[in-house]
């Protein structure tokens, strides 16, 4: 990328200087710059048809409609924003000029900081444009947060973003990784994040939004991305604002019918709580960076995309939301979602992860230790659900945590308090299940691994023989080692 890279004027310039490249742009809220670098950059009378504003609410709705949605700054407003704009194009323009040019509508809704920087800047942003002329039209959307911390910066960086968007919508639509890394050229993180991106359309069908989900968290352009079922990437304030949250962390390398049950028993209890709407549920399965990785001690930062997609492919088929994400501590976790719902959250975690969490030597790098994330991890309206675990021939839960002196006090407090809880219906035999032990067998074929898996997950194991599976090689001698 670092070869490829020019500046901002230099980008809005070369599409001025496009004979075919043509179209309009449209914002609400902080959208004046994008326009403004190509009116700046010379030759603007060759690309722009149309700039406009639509601020005040009656105009917007009588030019774009109105929305299920109320809000202005959301994906249906930018949908509906750039069906009118490209619409109108293709209509007033196609006969006189749709045999040479390539059509485009840029549109933007955003809510900058305001004056009293009481909000938090976001927006949406998106391109419809044509490759070729008289072709069908592609789509890319984003979902940004503004992170300056004063008006005029956050509108001058959404310009950068713009004049980025347009630019790789044409020049670097061929390489996925290249498009998002050309996003960031004269901007940097601190001052956007970028949490949904989505492409549609003929030129992008070998595109996976997922992994595009992927390459989010990896780049260090957002925290978390979000999905669902469907493989659709999702905004993550638009699906868990205002929600109670269920969330499972784990390898799901293959899901196995402990994941299952530690899901099922912990939503259970969290929806007996006094103070859960149950129809107000939404249940995440959380995969981290760390957790993608071949080996835990892998510091090279590679991502097998094939096996990312074979486990995402499982938690979909289950009806699973699935968010990727950089929290290795639960605390960070819990931090982030606190900050997009206010109401109660459940994390659903395995003995051996409790164990983890009360470890001292895990936040020496925070100045007030193992108190400090506990401050954050429980100050909110979380409630953690231990899955209980066997080792040796014990079957080890909260009530049998063994823990330093110094740390005994602080565990009772956070039970007594209702903030950990037990799961205390589940299967026993399903503790003996071991999920690398599950993909070993898998691998090499051997028999009777289809009881630890659900039925489901079995059938798109063979059908697309994930994990390496061969039923041609046959190994009759294999059993589940504990």
């Amino acid at each position: 990328m670092k070869n490829n890279y020019i500046s901002t004027k230099q980008k809005a310039l070369a599409i001025n200087l496009d004979p075919q490249i043509y179209g309009s742009f449209a914002e609400i809220g902080a959208g004046q710059d994008i326009a403004a670098h190509f009116f700046k950059a010379g030759g603007a009378a060759g690309t722009i048809a149309k700039t406009m504003s639509a601020y005040d609410m009656t105009f917007s709705d009588a030019i774009y409609g109105t929305q299920q949605i109320k809000r202005y700054v959301s994906r249906q407003r930018l949908v509906a924003m750039l069906d009118h704009e490209y619409q109108l194009l293709i209509e007033r323009l196609a006969e006189l000029r749709g045999n040479s040019t390539t059509f485009f509508a840029l549109s933007g809704t955003f809510s900058a900081l305001n004056y009293h920087k009481t909000n938090e800047g976001h927006g949406w942003i998106g391109v419809r444009f044509q490759t070729v002329p008289n072709g069908p039209s592609h789509e890319v959307i984003l979902h940004i947060k503004l992170l300056d911390n004063d008006n005029v910066l956050q509108q001058q960086a959404v310009g950068v973003l713009g004049v980025n968007l347009l630019y790789a919508c044409f020049y670097h639509r061929q390489s996925p990784e290249d498009f998002l890394l050309s996003l960031m050229h004269d901007l940097n993180t601190g001052r956007i994040q970028i949490d949904m991106i989505h492409f549609e359309g003929p030129d992008f069908e070998k595109i996976d939004n997922r992994l595009m989900s992927l390459y989010l968290v990896k780049y260090g352009f957002s925290d978390a991305a979000l999905f669902g079922p469907n493989g659709k990437n999702q905004q993550p304030s638009e699906i868990l604002y205002k929600k109670h949250i269920v969330v499972v962390r784990g390898r799901f390398r293959p899901l196995i019918n402990v994941h299952v049950e530690m899901l099922e028993r912990g939503l259970q209890q969290f929806t007996q709580e006094p103070d859960i709407d149950k129809d107000n549920i939404v249940v995440l399965s959380e995969l981290t960076l760390k957790s993608l990785k071949e080996r835990d001690d892998d510091e090279t930062g590679l991502i097998d995309e094939k096996d990312f997609l074979d486990r995402v492919d499982i938690l979909c088929s289950m009806g699973q939301t699935v968010m990727i994400s950089n929290f290795h501590e639960y605390y960070k976790l819990a931090a982030y979602l606190s900050g997009i719902t206010k109401l109660k959250i459940g994390i659903v975690l395995g003995y051996p992860n409790l164990e983890y969490i009360f470890s001292e030597d895990h936040y020496t790098n925070l100045p007030g230790g193992i108190l400090e994330s506990f401050s954050t991890l429980f100050s909110r309206k979380v409630k953690l659900y231990v899955y209980p675990t066997l080792r040796d021939v014990e079957i080890l839960n909260v009530g049998k945590f063994t823990l330093p002196p110094k740390l005994i006090d602080l565990l009772e407090y956070l039970v007594a308090n209702d903030k950990i809880e037990d799961i205390r219906d589940f299967n026993a035999v399903n503790l003996q299940i071991v999920s690398d032990n599950v993909l070993n067998l898998i691998k090499h074929n051997k028999p009777g691994w289809e009881e630890y898996v659900p039925e489901k997950v079995t059938s798109i194991i063979k059908e697309r023989r994930l994990f390496n599976y061969n039923p041609d090689v046959q190994d009759q001698d294999g059993q589940l080692a504990q």
